[in-house]
């Protein structure tokens, strides 16, 4: 199985902005684990024609301060209403599969957004399929002149022009007149269609190690419509995020949102599954039940990722929670240990947590 981190494809490119996407025919793993990602990048006044996906996913702002989207839910929350979001780094938005949304940056810089989403009912596991409302490659456009017609109650030459006159794909630039008619997006509605992951208080903060949050349903009830959980992990220079594993059958989809480190994931029959170096921009998964522990380079680093529960089972090897904190004498037998080393080793995991900053071993 190759686990392998990758960068994506481009996808598109536009005067507007630009999406890209990992694909399942480079990185087989998103298919056979039915998750999929991709990152939409618009630069001032792009917008992103109105669209619905096959799948249920969320998007991580990574950068801009001005973004906003309007988003229907087929279901649901406020069900066939409009919200008017507005965005910012930070801000996770969960998505709703077949939910119509598009997105706009009022902002003087580029906004960025990378989704990560589950695919289990997607046309081709392992990637998000658009599906365009308007524009050259648009449902409405496809139809015949005369069915619009029909159906909208206007005459052939209007329903023509209704259908047809929207000749950009995907992502479009408007003009500053465009712009100025575009919806004030509402800040209002923070709590309930998104939240800050990175201003929420973290789960573990640890000196000079850095910080993890994990957002779930519990906390955050939209995620119960996308079915997916959120977390962000902070590393500082040459700290370590303790080995993890989800023990519900969920799998993890890892974003690097800046810096670079390692990570080392473990599989089926104790075989060391993938060690390899990470860099920002790519993206890796973690198999369910697959056992996984990152390190920061001397730069620091930044993830975000999913989890494909929205209350998800996650157990540690390290820390006081640690799923082998058990009996000494159970501990020493299994690991084949001094009863020294063993009540250092237990000591160790009692006292430490799952973030461990930079020390010098004896």
């Amino acid at each position: 199985m190759d686990l392998s981190p990758k960068f994506p494809r481009t996808f598109f490119e536009g005067e507007g902005g630009a999406y890209y996407n990992w694909s399942s025919s480079e990185s087989a793993v998103l298919g056979q684990a039915k998750v999929a990602a991709g990152k939409l990048v618009l630069k001032p006044r792009g917008f992103a024609l109105p669209h619905y996906a096959d799948c249920s996913k969320i998007g991580f702002v990574l950068q801009g301060d001005k973004g906003g989207t309007g988003l229907i839910t087929p279901d649901g929350k406020d069900k066939g209403t409009t919200a008017y979001i507005a965005l910012q780094k930070g801000d996770i938005i969960p998505v709703p599969l077949g939910s119509v949304s598009w997105w706009y940056n009022h902002g003087p810089s580029d906004l960025v957004i990378t989704f990560i989403g589950e695919t289990s009912k997607a046309w081709v596991p392992g990637e998000i399929t658009y599906f365009l409302l308007t524009g050259a490659q648009g449902n409405l456009t496809a139809f015949s002149p005369e069915l619009i017609g029909k159906a909208f109650s206007m005459d052939t030459n209007k329903a023509q022009k209704t259908a047809g006159s929207q000749k950009g794909v995907l992502i479009i630039k408007l003009s500053q007149e465009e712009a100025n008619t575009i919806p004030v997006y509402s800040s209002d509605v923070a709590n309930t269609w998104t939240r800050s992951i990175e201003n929420s208080p973290p789960d573990v903060a640890v000196e000079n190690g850095g910080s993890s949050i994990t957002l779930t349903g519990a906390r955050f009830p939209f995620l119960e419509d996308v079915g997916l959980s959120a977390t962000r992990l902070k590393l500082e220079r040459c700290a370590v995020r303790a080995p993890t594993y989800t023990a519900d059958g969920s799998t993890r989809v890892v974003y690097v949102a800046k810096g670079s480190g390692k990570v080392q994931i473990v599989g089926l029959n104790g075989k060391l599954t993938l060690d390899d170096e990470v860099k920002t921009g790519q993206l890796f998964v973690v198999p369910k039940f697959f056992t996984v522990s990152l390190s920061a380079d001397a730069e620091g680093m930044e993830c975000v990722s999913i989890i494909t529960s929205p209350r998800p089972v996650i157990c540690e090897l390290g820390g006081k929670d640690s799923v082998l904190n058990i009996n000494p004498s159970v501990l020493q037998i299994s690991l084949d240990l001094t009863s020294e080393i063993t009540n250092q080793f237990k000591k160790m995991m009692e006292t430490g947590t799952i973030i461990v900053p930079p020390s010098n071993t004896m």
